[in-house]
C-alpha cells in the first residue's frame, strides 16, 4: 500500500508529465494559428467536438462539467496563442453575461463591458470586438425582447449557443425587515415575482438596466435591496439576503455568440430564421407546411411587432438544420413566395 509521501511523488511526477502536454499542444496551437494565416481563431463548432472527445475519453474520476470547465481554460490559451480576442457583453463585470461570456470564452480572452445589449451588437459590428455574447432566451421568462429586436438590423449572425444556470440574489446592506426599494433587471424581477409578493410585498421595484447596476443603486442608498448574481454583493460591499429568489428551479438563461460568420455545417446544427409573411388567410400554415414538407424540426416559434408598421410581426423561429443542407436551401428559397423578407440569423452546432 503506498503512504502519503509516495502518493504525493506520483502526483509530481503526473504535474511534471501535464505541464509537458500542454506546452507541446500550445506549441502546435501556435502553428495552427500560422497555417490559418489571419483566418478566425474561433471555432465554435471544432471547439465542442474538443469537450466532446475529452468527456469521452474519460473513465474516470472528473465528471464531465469539470473536464468541460478545464478545456474552457485550455482553448483559450490556445486561442490567445494565435491572436488576441475581444469579446463584447452586457456589462458591468458581475453580470450573468459576464460570467456567461468568461465561462465560454474562458479568461485568455478581453472582455468588453458596454451598457445595453444594442451596443454589444454595435461595437461586435464596428469590430472593437470580435464577437459578442447576448442573452437571447431564459426558460422561465421566454424571449429576451432586445437581443431579438437587435438582430433585425443588424448583419451579425449566431454561431454558437451555450447555457447559463441562473441564481436570483437578493442582496442589500440592511436586513430585510429595513428594505424600502428593489432594484434590479425586468428579467431578474419577473423571475422572482412569487419571493417579492411573499417576502417584500408593497415594497416598490425599480426596474434598471442591468442586474449589477441594481447592485451599485442598492449600495449608495440606505435601506435598498438589489436582485442579482451573488457575486454583485462582494464587489458592491452587501450581504445576501436570500442567494435563491427566483420562483423556479432550474432557471436556465440561453445565451448566443454573435459575429461576422455563422458556423460551418456538422450535420448536427441549429438555426435561427427571421421573416415576415405576406397579408393573407393561411399564410402562416402555409409557411410551416413548407418546413414540415421537407422534415425540418421546429424548435422554437416567436413572434414580435416589427415596430415599423402597426400590427405587423416579425417570425422568429429555430429550426434543426443549416443554411447550406440542400433541403433547407430549398425552404428557404419557396419562402420567397410566401414572406415580405426573410433572413438567417445564424446557425451553430446544437447543445442539446
Amino acid at each position: 500500500m503506498s503512504d502519503l509521501g509516495d502518493l504525493r511523488k506520483q502526483i509530481d511526477a503526473l504535474d511534471a508529465d501535464i505541464v509537458r502536454l500542454l506546452n507541446e499542444r500550445a506549441r502546435l496551437s501556435r502553428e495552427i494559428g500560422r497555417l490559418k494565416d489571419g483566418g478566425p481563431v474561433y471555432a465554435p463548432a471544432g471547439e465542442a467536438e474538443v469537450y466532446d472527445r475529452a468527456v469521452a475519453a474519460s473513465d474516470g474520476a472528473l465528471p464531465p462539467e469539470a473536464l468541460r470547465r478545464i478545456y474552457g481554460e485550455i482553448l483559450s490559451s490556445s486561442r490567445a496563442l494565435q491572436a488576441p480576442l475581444r469579446v463584447a457583453f452586457l456589462g458591468p463585470e458581475a453580470t450573468f453575461s459576464h460570467q456567461a461570456a468568461l465561462s465560454h470564452f474562458g479568461s485568455g480572452t478581453t472582455l468588453l463591458p458596454v451598457a445595453t445589449i444594442p451596443d454589444v451588437f454595435k461595437e461586435t459590428e464596428v469590430g472593437r470586438a470580435d464577437y459578442g455574447v447576448v442573452p437571447i432566451e431564459n426558460s422561465t421568462e421566454g424571449a429576451v425582447t432586445f437581443s431579438l429586436d437587435s438582430f433585425v438590423d443588424s448583419d451579425l449572425k449566431a454561431c454558437a449557443e451555450f447555457r447559463l444556470e441562473i441564481h436570483q440574489a437578493v442582496i442589500s446592506r440592511v436586513p430585510l425587515d429595513r428594505v424600502k426599494v428593489v432594484y434590479s433587471h425586468p428579467q431578474a424581477l419577473a423571475q422572482c415575482r412569487g419571493w417579492l409578493r411573499t417576502h417584500l410585498a408593497g415594497v416598490p421595484v425599480v426596474e434598471t438596466a442591468s442586474t449589477v447596476g441594481a447592485a451599485e443603486q442598492a449600495s449608495r442608498e440606505a435601506d435598498a435591496a438589489a436582485i442579482g448574481p451573488e457575486v454583485a454583493a462582494a464587489v458592491y460591499g452587501l450581504d445576501v439576503l436570500e442567494p435563491r429568489a427566483e420562483d423556479v428551479a432550474g432557471n436556465v438563461t440561453r445565451f448566443f455568440v454573435i459575429g461576422g460568420h455563422m458556423s460551418e455545417p456538422t450535420g448536427r446544427d441549429r438555426m435561427g430564421l427571421m421573416f415576415s409573411i405576406k397579408d393573407r388567410v393561411g399564410v402562416l400554415r402555409d409557411v410551416l407546411a413548407l418546413f414540415a414538407s421537407a422534415s425540418i424540426n421546429l424548435t422554437k416559434i416567436e413572434s414580435r411587432p416589427s415596430k415599423r408598421r402597426a400590427w405587423d410581426y416579425l417570425f422568429f423561429v429555430d429550426l434543426d438544420s443549416h443554411p447550406e443542407e440542400p433541403g433547407t436551401a430549398k425552404v428557404l428559397k419557396d419562402l420567397q413566395e410566401l414572406t415580405v423578407f426573410v433572413k438567417v440569423l445564424g446557425a451553430w452546432r446544437r447543445t442539446d
